[in-house]
């Protein structure tokens, strides 16, 4: 990961993270966005405050998970930034997600979006835990990679929801496709990323060691 990239995810995460704590924090419940989804927020303060609260530490611990000089010199703060990361923000904030997707605003397409973002990210560090489990380091990376592209997701939304707003598309029109457009991409682009790796790799021991 070069350096502009590495400035530009650490921006990114660490903002809406910050603006995430602090909105939820500081502002009453549900100021923040549309007046039907306040009334669901308000209906499910536990589950919505847990869900921020517990994917903004994914946001924030998410990046560290990939930091080189971090597990090279630090091993065992990287191994216990992991499973804080899988349990706490991915685990405790994927299933708060699973609940609230069955109340999220924009009709049955915005539900099955939001629901499937959950199971996806649930799904993915799962997968991620277990192949570290049993030593698979590789397999671990790649199931990371996908299980921070749906992470990231958190990002995205806050992306488009302006960017839908400044085009003056109806929000009950724009948000159930945003419920599928934050994440969907995300998974596709790791997917690409896992395949041209692979590709790369394979074309590195093909080629011959010079004599």
């Amino acid at each position: 990961m070069n350096l502009f990239r590495t400035i530009c995810l650490y921006f990114l995460t660490f903002g809406v993270a910050a603006y995430a704590l602090f909105a939820y924090a500081y502002f009453p419940l549900g100021s923040l966005v549309h007046p039907d989804m306040r009334i669901n927020f308000n209906a499910h303060q536990l589950g919505i405050y847990t869900h921020i609260f517990a994917s903004a530490i994914a946001l924030l611990l998410g990046p560290l998970q990939f930091s080189q000089k971090l597990r090279n010199s630090r091993p065992h703060l990287h191994r216990w930034l992991g499973r804080i990361y899988l349990s706490v923000g991915v685990g405790l904030g994927g299933f708060a997600a699973l609940y609230m997707s069955v109340f999220a605003f924009g009709g049955l397409a915005a539900k099955l979006g939001f629901a499937g973002l959950a199971v996806a990210w649930l799904w993915t560090g799962f997968c991620a835990y277990r192949a570290i489990r049993r030593g698979a380091v590789k397999a671990h990376r790649h199931w990371m990679i996908r299980n921070f592209s749906l992470t990231l997701a958190a990002v995205t939304l806050r992306i488009y929801l302006p960017s839908s707003m400044l085009a003056s598309i109806p929000f009950e029109i724009a948000y159930p496709i945003i419920a599928w457009l934050c994440w969907v991409p995300n998974w596709l682009v790791a997917e690409y990323w896992y395949i041209d790796t692979w590709r790369a790799s394979r074309a590195r021991k093909a080629v011959p060691e010079s004599a």
